[in-house]
């Protein structure tokens, strides 16, 4: 990949990636870290991208569902380490009373997805793609995208009254 096509391939996909990565995390500052390092992933790995394995989209939005991936297993890791710790650890987070009334039961609904669930949700609705773009992404059968965005939607249309 040369630099013109990197320049052209965050220009096309930035925007929606950071979409799909603020709807999944719900924090835009974490959203954009996790961008950033999806972008110096695809410059460090760019020879590796094969397009007859996968679309530019579905490459790049594995890597930002990996990294995303790695950030949770980070983030449980030091929620169990500061639940271990005596005292308590003061925390600089945003509260829920900052946030709209319907944003919070949004991200309720959103909660009582299975993290499959959320997965599907989150690539449909937050990055915009296409049930067979997610099921490439996933290495899932596009059956069971189905099922998992259908199940999610009717939870949290259930949830949401």
């Amino acid at each position: 990949m040369r630099d013109e096509d990197f320049e052209r391939l965050y220009a096309a996909h930035a925007e929606p990636l950071l979409g799909f990565l603020v709807y999944r995390t719900g924090n835009r500052a974490t959203a954009e870290d996790v961008l950033a390092d999806t972008f110096e992933r695809v410059l460090r790995t760019r020879f590796r991208f094969d397009p007859r394995k996968s679309s530019e989209k579905t490459w790049l939005y594995t890597i930002a569902l990996n990294l995303l991936r790695d950030h949770a297993r980070r983030r449980a890791a030091e929620e169990r380490a500061l639940q271990r710790t005596p005292e308590p650890v003061p925390s600089g987070a945003a509260t829920g009373i900052e946030l709209a009334d319907n944003r919070d039961e949004l991200r309720r609904a959103l909660e009582g997805l299975s993290s499959e669930e959320l997965e599907c949700v989150s690539l449909r609705y937050g990055a915009d793609l296409t049930i067979p773009e997610i099921g490439r992404v996933l290495g899932e059968k596009v059956s069971t995208v189905e099922g998992r965005v259908y199940r999610a939607l009717r939870k949290m249309r259930d949830e949401l009254g």
